[in-house]
Formats: structure tokens, C-alpha cells, sequence
């Protein structure tokens, strides 16, 4: 009598298996066929699916390299990265909070910019008022302006020279792929010289700790195992993170 589940069991498997075979058999499986094509389009809406998926590709592997380089990410990050090495606590924030926070902080300041890109160059786009090379020009300007707005002097004249072009009348003239690396090199510039100044105390209170413990005989006790809750404290008291993020704010205004 136990056996007779067992049994029943296994004819069940093989009439299944059987029954499929038979479905197989009698109607075999139509694999699906994809074909592409390519066409004469005369408005951005005919733009064919796989054409507008391929370019939706290409732009997310671009995006992450475009959000560095053309806004106020790279000061942010290095300026985060900085704090927390000064503070001496590793990894907390881990690494990240500290690109999620950078992220977020570069949404706020690059919120006008791209709703003047957004204005000016994608809706009239999409409204298919102005052509996709309008749409470009257009698109980069506002982007331009608040390159050439942070970057300094020395740093554009120091690539207009490696590119060898004649001297620029104006801002206007100087192409795009110029400007992008004189901004990145005056970004790592100010974020290095913000992040000096976020050492200094730190640093004083180090020494202040390294001073009492060699004062008391205790040499042999590491100075950062007794002034990490200081600092935090310290950073704490101050509300340093209002301090640090309202200057980085204030420093692209």
C-alpha cells in the first residue's frame, strides 16, 4: 500500500513527458526571427526603436564620464574624499554615501543649467521647432557658461597653447573640448585648496593630543586612537557639515 504512491507518481512524470514529446512532435516551436531595418526618416518621432535603444545605450556609458567632467562633481567628491581622510575615520561614510551625497549636492547646483538646457534646447526639440543641430548648440551653451564661469585663466591658456590654436577673440571661440579639461584641472585645483583648509584643524588637534600623550609617558599609545572621538566631536559641535557643504555651494556661486 506505501508503494502505490510512489508509483503513481512516476507514471504521472512519464505521461507528462510523454504528452509534451507528443505536443513537440505534432506542432514544433517557432523560434522568433529578429531582422533590422533601416529607413528615410523626416521627423525625430520616425526615428526607428532600435535606433533611438542604441542611442540610449551610447548615452548611458557616456553619462557617467559627461557628470564628471562638465559639472561641479569632481570639487564635491575630492572635497568629501578629504574630510574624511582628515577626519581620520576610513570608511565611514563609506565610499558610497560619500558619491550619493557628491550626486545629489551636483543636482542642486546644476539644477538651472539643466533646466535652461531643458528649455531651450530639448523641448524645442521635441516640439520639433529647431533642428538636432540647433538642439546641440543650443544644449551645450548653457553648460558652457557655467564651465567657463569656474575655470581659471592660466588653466585655458595653458590648453589653448598645447592645442596650438590662434588666440581666441572671446570666450565664445574657444571650442568645447578645450574648455572641458582647463575646468576639470581648475576643479581639482580649487577642491585641493579647500581640502587644505579642512586639514588644518584637524591637524592642530592631533598635535594638541601627540603633545599631552608624550607630556604623560605614554609614547607608545597611537595620537589618532585618542583624538578620533575629538575630532568627531569637534566636527560635531561645529555642525561641520553644514559648514563644509554651504561652502561648497557658495564656492560655485
Amino acid at each position: 500500500m506505501r508503494a502505490l504512491p510512489k508509483i503513481n507518481a512516476a507514471l504521472l512524470v512519464v505521461g507528462l513527458i510523454l504528452l509534451v514529446a507528443g505536443i513537440a512532435a505534432a506542432e514544433p516551436l517557432a523560434v522568433p526571427t529578429i531582422s533590422l531595418g533601416m529607413g528615410k526618416v523626416s521627423k525625430p518621432g520616425d526615428t526607428a526603436v532600435v535606433i533611438q535603444i542604441l542611442f540610449l545605450m551610447t548615452i548611458l556609458s557616456l553619462a557617467p564620464g559627461l557628470l564628471i567632467m562638465t559639472t561641479s562633481f569632481t570639487r564635491i567628491v575630492v572635497v568629501l574624499s578629504f574630510l574624511r581622510n582628515a577626519m581620520g575615520t576610513q570608511q565611514a561614510p563609506s565610499n558610497q554615501i560619500v558619491i550619493g551625497l557628491s550626486l545629489f549636492i551636483t543636482f542642486f547646483i546644476m539644477a538651472p543649467v539643466w533646466e535652461q538646457v531643458n528649455t531651450q534646447a530639448l523641448q524645442p526639440f521635441k516640439a520639433q521647432t529647431i533642428s538636432q543641430e540647433q538642439a546641440l548648440e543650443r544644449g551645450v551653451a548653457p553648460i558652457r557658461k557655467f564651465m567657463l564661469s569656474q575655470v581659471r585663466e592660466k588653466d585655458l591658456a595653458l590648453f589653448i597653447s598645447l592645442s596650438k590654436q590662434t588666440r581666441p577673440q572671446n570666450a565664445n571661440d574657444v571650442p568645447t573640448l578645450t574648455v572641458v579639461p582647463a575646468f576639470i584641472i581648475s576643479e581639482l585645483r580649487t577642491a585641493f585648496q579647500i581640502g587644505f583648509l579642512i586639514y588644518i584643524p584637524f591637524l592642530v588637534l592631533d598635535m594638541v593630543v601627540a603633545s599631552v600623550l608624550m607630556s604623560m609617558g605614554m609614547m607608545m599609545l597611537p595620537p589618532a586612537m585618542i583624538s578620533l572621538p575629538f575630532k568627531i566631536l569637534l566636527f560635531v559641535l561645529v555642525d561641520g557639515w553644514g559648514l563644509v557643504i554651504g561652502s561648497l555651494v557658495k564656492s560655485f556661486g
